[in-house]
């Protein structure tokens, strides 16, 4: 279980490690580079070219603005990959939710929301779950909780409005 998260700036890591964590609570392998789709294409295109024959099963790319890595990496591997558009000052992330969205057939990019790096890195686990029995019985055991965590917070906000009654 490896996976590669691949961002175009270190600056987009603190959207990302809500994922990165995430990733690493469930005990799939992760690394984080920083690459950039136009300012080191030739790096991005190897990491794309070698990422299968280097252990990895899919990657997560990150970028804002233009936004082109996880396209550029998409073009250059078979393995899947999961695009997280960032939110940049400008056009509040618009500009890269279409940049990572709007790809050619042939070259698909299951995109996620704008900063939506935590359902990337779901959406990571349960593509590999595919292949790991127990990774799907981790995932369904952090819907389990989720349900029980709103469960737990209609209560709260029931019992306050009226005294628990429904």
């Amino acid at each position: 279980m490896k996976v590669a998260i691949v961002m175009g700036s270190d600056s987009d890591f603190p959207i990302i490690e809500k994922g990165y964590n995430i990733l690493k609570d469930f005990g799939v392998d992760v690394i984080v580079r920083v690459i950039s789709a136009h300012r080191t294409p030739d790096a991005a295109l190897n990491f794309a070219k070698n990422a299968e024959a280097d252990g990895y099963e899919l990657i997560i790319g990150a970028a804002g603005k233009a936004a082109h890595l996880p396209g550029i990496l998409a073009g250059c591997t078979a393995l899947p990959v999961i695009g997280v558009p960032i939110k940049s000052s400008e056009l509040d992330g618009m500009d890269a939710l279409f940049s990572v969205v709007q790809m050619p057939p042939g070259v698909p990019v299951a995109t996620v929301a704008i900063n939506g790096a935590d359902n990337a890195a779901l959406l990571a686990i349960q593509i590999l779950s595919v292949k790991y029995e127990e990774l799907r019985v981790k995932f369904k055991e952090y819907k389990k909780q989720m349900a029980e965590k709103v469960f737990q917070k209609d209560k709260k906000l029931n019992d306050k409005l009226n005294g628990g009654q429904r």
